[in-house]
C-alpha cells in the first residue's frame, strides 16, 4: 500500500506542479470548447488521455518503446499547439470537433506518456512489478486532471454565466493563449 500511495502522489504532483505546464496547458485546451453540461464527453477525454499515457509509460519503462528526451519535450508542445489550433479552425464544426478530440486525447497521450517515462524507468525499475506503480501514478494523475478541469469548469460557469461572456469568445480566446504558449515553447525545443 505504501508503494501505491508513493506513486498515487507522484502522479497527483505531475499534473499539479508549477512545472507541469505542458501537461495542464493540452487539458485545457482538451476541454476549452466543453461545459459542465458536456461532462460525459469531458470525462471520455480526459480518461483517453490517461489511457494514452499510460500505455507508453509501461512500454517505456519495460524498455519496448524509447524516443530520445529532446525528441519528446519537443512533440509535447507540438500537441498542445495542434489541440488550440483545432479548437480555432473547427470552433463552428463541434461534431467533428468531438469525434477528432477522442483520437488526440488519446495518440497525445501516447506522446506525452514518453515525457515521464525516463524518471519513472529509473524509479520502477527497483521494483519487481510495475502494476502497483503504474496503477497508483495512473490513478494520481487522473484525479489531477479532474481537479484542473474542475477549476476550469468552474471559472468557465462564472465567466458565462456571471459576466455573460460569450462561449465562442471563451474558446478563441483560450485556445489563442493556450496555442501562443505552446508555440513557444515548441519552437524553444526544436530538436535538429
Amino acid at each position: 500500500m505504501q508503494d501505491f500511495l508513493f506513486y498515487l502522489k507522484l502522479g497527483w504532483e505531475h499534473i499539479i506542479s508549477l512545472d507541469a505546464l505542458d501537461h495542464q496547458l493540452f487539458v485545457l485546451a482538451l476541454i476549452a470548447m466543453y461545459t459542465f453540461k458536456e461532462w460525459k464527453k469531458i470525462l471520455i477525454l480526459i480518461t483517453a488521455f490517461t489511457i494514452g499515457h499510460s500505455v507508453t509509460l509501461a512500454l517505456s519503462i519495460l524498455d519496448i518503446v524509447r524516443l530520445p528526451s529532446d525528441w519528446v519535450e519537443f512533440l509535447i508542445p507540438l500537441t498542445i499547439v495542434l489541440t488550440a489550433l483545432g479548437n480555432i479552425v473547427m470552433k463552428n464544426k463541434k461534431q467533428t470537433q468531438d469525434k477528432t478530440n477522442y483520437y488526440l486525447a488519446l495518440f497525445f497521450g501516447l506522446i506525452h506518456g514518453l515525457g515521464f517515462a525516463n524518471t519513472a524507468r529509473v524509479m520502477i525499475a527497483k521494483s519487481q512489478s510495475i502494476a502497483i506503480p503504474l496503477l497508483g501514478f495512473n490513478i494520481g494523475l487522473e484525479i489531477g486532471q479532474i481537479v484542473i478541469v474542475l477549476a476550469i469548469l468552474v471559472a468557465l460557469f462564472i465567466l458565462l454565466n456571471l459576466f455573460k461572456i460569450n462561449k465562442k469568445d471563451w474558446v478563441l480566446f483560450i485556445s489563442s493563449g493556450v496555442f501562443a504558449l505552446a508555440l513557444k515553447m515548441t519552437l524553444e525545443r526544436i530538436p535538429f
